[in-house]
């Protein structure tokens, strides 16, 4: 099975310092949702792990979580792209969960869902927090320029990104890197 694990906010769609807190609030980056699409049009199964803890702080219910990832398939859909599915930490930072990203617990149920080792299988993200979980279970860290990694442009990678991190100018560039790479353009 071809799969690629993605981080949600900063990778996929605008971040904001303020949590995106409605669908409304939520804004694909340029380029973002047709990679998705490229990638599945080259045969790649695409789901996200992403943190939530805006749930874990009260800011918005898992009613408008849904909503903004009701607005994000019927997106993808215009585009002819689709995630599979979305897996999410409801916690708040201070709940010492399992599954809050740098911890791999996310990762983990998505082995466990579909019945694979993650060995090699690209995560992609825009912090070292993303990347950390998945090269925990043996995932291929990919790094893109926005979010919260655009003000590592120019600039060497921090020590804290997990070891042979490639980097990324945005989600379409990576899909291009994948596509090329795998020969299945």
């Amino acid at each position: 099975m071809k799969l690629v694990i993605l981080d949600r906010d900063g990778t996929i769609n605008h971040d904001r310092d303020d949590y995106i807190k409605s669908a409304a609030e939520w804004l694909p980056l340029p380029g973002a949702l047709e990679a998705i699409a490229r990638l599945n049009h080259a045969g790649w199964h695409v789901v996200v792990a992403s943190n939530q803890s805006g749930l874990g702080r009260g800011l918005f219910d898992v009613a408008t979580l849904n909503a903004m990832h009701a607005k994000m398939h019927k997106m993808l859909a215009a585009v002819g792209g689709r995630v599979e599915a979305i897996f999410f930490c409801p916690h708040a930072p201070d709940q010492a969960c399992e599954c809050r990203k740098p911890r791999p617990g996310l990762f983990r149920q998505i082995g466990e869902r579909y019945g694979i080792q993650l060995k090699g299988v690209p995560v992609v993200g825009d912090s070292a927090r993303d990347l950390i979980a998945g090269a925990e279970v043996g995932c291929e860290p990919h790094l893109v320029l926005t979010g919260k990694a655009e003000a590592l442009r120019c600039q060497p990678l921090p020590d804290n990104f997990p070891a042979a991190t490639r980097v990324h100018d945005s989600l379409m560039a990576f899909a291009e890197h994948l596509i090329l790479r795998d020969g299945s353009a």
